[in-house]
């Protein structure tokens, strides 16, 4: 594939795991505030949209991992990085014609589902509560968002429905899992939720290729988790998503 692919968040940790894998195979470039070394990079916060805007002429796919990842980073950087920032990449992308943005959901919009049973029980590690035959969450089900910052992924993704309807860009949302700089679930929620950067990184780039019907799709994306209480069945049909690492390997 020999595209322009440009990177929002390039030098986090996903953008870091996901760089190996893109180049060489693209023309990629990247969105950034700080420089990334050896990548053509677009300096700018992403709540400035004219200072933004350069960074997507003649991309053709966008890949917006950029984001504040926590309430604790507070409701300011929540509302600029992953509100306003989040809306302004849609809004760049449609003016300079993107045909294809990922975008970097997250699993925490349906996290609220852990307040009840038996998804309670499944991420405090008392799997001998949670009973058996449960229902596992899919995409079909209604979020339910944990958290301010879940919140802004469920913003994010009702933008890429927006955008695709109104303006014919092509938007895959990927509900990821838990993935930390230690790439191995550390405590008893993380053997459910937990997502290997690896499988992160095949997820992204199936959905760079993957055919869209209706220019819209969401998808969880979790490690091959024994615990998960998300259904990968739509990944693995609809993406041709096939995890290769799974939480139970560091039982």
């Amino acid at each position: 594939m020999s595209k322009n692919v440009l990177v929002t968040g390039l030098s986090g940790l996903i953008g870091s795991a996901l760089r190996p894998a893109l180049e060489g195979e693209c023309r990629l470039s990247a969105l950034n505030r700080s420089e990334v070394a050896g990548i053509p990079t677009t300096q700018a916060s992403l709540e400035n949209y004219a200072d933004i805007l350069p960074a997507f002429h003649e991309q053709e796919i966008v890949i917006h991992l950029a984001a504040k990842i926590s309430d604790r980073a507070g409701w300011q950087a929540l509302l600029e990085t992953n509100v306003i920032g989040t809306r302004n990449v849609f809004e760049a992308a449609k003016e300079c014609g993107v045909k294809r943005l990922v975008f970097a959901s997250s699993g925490a919009t349906v996290s609220g589902w852990e307040q009840v049973e038996p998804y309670r029980s499944i991420v405090s590690g008392q799997y001998q509560d949670a009973g058996s035959g449960f229902s596992l969450i899919d995409e079909s089900m209604a979020t339910r968002p944990g958290n301010v910052y879940a919140s802004t992924k469920v913003w994010g993704e009702s933008l890429g429905r927006f955008y695709a309807d109104s303006f014919g860009l092509e938007v895959v949302c990927l509900r990821i899992g838990f993935a930390n700089t230690q790439d191995r679930p550390t405590n008893a929620r993380q053997f459910s939720v937990w997502n290997s950067q690896r499988d992160v990184v095949q997820a992204i780039q199936l959905a760079m290729e993957v055919d869209l019907p209706d220019k819209f799709d969401v998808f969880f994306v979790l490690s091959d988790n024994q615990w998960g209480y998300r259904s990968l069945d739509h990944a693995k049909s609809g993406l041709c998503y096939q995890p290769v690492d799974a939480a139970e390997f560091f039982r």
